[in-house]
């Protein structure tokens, strides 16, 4: 039986090494596809006023730019998203690591 729960301790743990995972790389993939969505809606928008798809792109990839480095120049906006990133990836390894005491505890 304490294979068993052993067993069981250790597959719970991969499971929440494997949200944590996710959900990190969801939040900082969230800031790379966040610009692009951005500029393949302004695309979209340009084109439907009857630009070019071409000129609709030459108009709206520097918009799109513009508009993320006036992100990058407010104070302590990045660095507050980088940190938040930073604490989840520390509280998912501290998670992560809890199961290892559970763990010693039910195999002994």
């Amino acid at each position: 039986m304490k294979k068993i729960n052993f067993a069981l301790v250790k597959l719970i743990q991969f499971m929440v090494f494997v949200i944590f995972t996710f959900v990190v790389l969801a939040y900082f993939g969230a800031f790379v596809l966040l610009p692009l969505d951005a500029i393949a809606l302004l695309v979209k928008l340009l084109s439907a006023i009857g630009l070019n798809g071409f000129i609709a792109a030459f108009i709206a990839i520097p918009a799109i730019g513009y508009l993320c480095f006036m992100v990058y120049k407010t104070p302590n906006l990045v660095q507050t998203v980088i940190d938040t990133g930073i604490d989840l990836v520390k509280t998912g390894k501290d998670k992560v690591a809890a199961f290892n005491t559970i763990a010693d505890t039910v195999k002994n």
